[in-house]
């Protein structure tokens, strides 16, 4: 049985062991109260593990995997125009991908009005540091300090900084840099591991949060999902079409019609990674852009491009603090921002590794991990949805780099072809 249909079981068995823990919800005599004390005693635990497990990987991932993202690049003195222009167009698009999620989740607010949670409030959420204590904050004094304290924007920072290094160091370089492949290899082994047990995560969170709101919260679960689809539809049928029609200088519609397989395989498959192949066929093949521009861009943004998950990691740590009745600042959203957009770079192309980025950023501005659980019972949906985003983003900035390399608009893609496209 697939994964994603053991997590749909795990959420139906938990929405149901929540309703029969809860007070409010009736079912006759003593049986609701000998559930209590069956189940209460060892759901609290089981969700507490799995939440430890995520945290467990936060610093050696972000380590392993940033070093090696930047390392996967080459030399990076040696990028010229093309690497250039690469990295800037992904940077911007990311960017503008979690704009677009701070805008919808903060006009909607699918969050507020959500039945109380208990727990503290961590103290981390509740400073606001400042504009400049941000960009402060990102430098570490002690790099080492900062992994231990899981502060993670210096920890992203001082990795990415560390990669980008390395890749100088050329022949002498290599050792370690097969060093931290060997590692990142290894996280990606680990947090497969623990996605696997996803469904009895998800069983065990879902279960206790139920017990504690019944069945109410459902409510604000689908108005979060309609945030993130809506925010996901926004970047994905405006921003990204504007940019291909504007500055690329190519019909969305025509191009768009060109790659129906890769989205289509993208959105069935929910991994960007195994999309690759299929996605640099119908560049080249059917959308008749150049092998020189896509062998480059469409590898480096399966990487690096993660235009819906960073949308969606900017989304649900705005909701999950909305449910706990936390008030971002704009200052604490900014740090959503710049932490999405950075572990959108570290976040693995395979099913639901946004799941494990999802803790770097909640960890980031000290929201509970705990709300990881709520958002976990819809998340395979939202994870097709934003892969296909992701695939989208990939292939826009293949055509755009490709105009701004000065290569000719393939007649199929113009706005006005001299001949019917076949």
């Amino acid at each position: 049985m697939k994964l994603h249909w053991k997590i749909l079981i795990g959420m139906a068995l938990g929405v149901i062991v929540g309703l029969l823990l809860n007070e409010s919800f009736v079912v006759g005599g003593g049986v609701g109260e000998l559930m209590r004390r069956l189940l209460q005693p060892i759901l609290g635990p089981i969700g507490t593990i799995f939440i430890t497990l995520l945290k467990m990987m936060i610093v050696p991932l972000i380590v392993a995997s940033m070093v090696v993202g930047v390392a996967r690049v080459g030399d990076i003195r040696k990028l010229g125009g093309l690497g250039g222009r690469t990295f800037v167009f992904y940077l911007v698009t990311t960017w503008a991908s979690v704009l677009v999620g701070l805008l919808v989740v903060n006009l909607i607010r699918p969050g507020v009005g959500a039945p109380p949670l208990s727990g503290e409030v961590p103290d981390a959420v509740k400073t606001d540091v400042g504009f400049w204590g941000i960009i402060i904050g990102m430098i570490p004094d002690n790099p080492i300090a900062a992994m231990a304290n899981m502060d993670i924007l210096p920890v992203i920072v001082f990795s990415l900084f560390f990669g980008a290094i390395l890749t100088t160091l050329g022949d002498r370089g290599l050792p370690l840099i097969n060093v931290f492949e060997s590692l990142n290899e290894v996280m990606m082994k680990m947090a497969d591991v623990i996605i696997r047990f996803t469904p009895i995560g998800v069983f065990a969170l879902l279960a206790n949060v139920v017990a504690e709101t019944g069945t109410s919260i459902f409510a604000n679960l689908g108005k979060y999902m309609l945030t993130v689809i809506l925010g996901l539809s926004v970047h994905a049928l405006i921003t990204l079409p504007l940019i291909l029609k504007y500055i690329g200088r190519i019909s969305p519609v025509r191009y768009v019609s060109k790659l129906t397989p890769a989205l289509t395989t993208a959105f069935s498959t929910a991994s960007s990674s195994a999309t690759l192949p299929i996605t640099i066929d119908c560049v080249e093949s059917r959308a008749g852009v150049s092998s020189r521009v896509s062998s480059f861009v469409l590898p480096i943004g399966a990487t690096i491009n993660m235009d819906g998950t960073a949308l969606y990691e900017s989304v649900a740590a705005v909701f999950i603090a909305q449910v706990y009745g936390i008030e971002l600042s704009w200052t604490q959203q900014m740090v959503v921002f710049l932490t999405a957009t950075l572990a959108a770079v570290g976040a693995a192309g395979i099913p639901s590794a946004g799941l494990v980025t999802m803790a770097i950023v909640l960890n980031a501005v000290g929201l509970p991990l705990e709300g990881i659980g709520m958002i976990l019972a819809v998340d395979r949906m939202l994870d097709m949805c934003r892969t296909t985003v992701n695939v989208w983003g990939d292939t826009v900035g293949c055509a755009v780099i490709s105009r701004l390399e000065r290569e000719d608009v393939p007649p199929q893609l113009r706005h006005a072809p001299s001949q019917k496209s076949s």
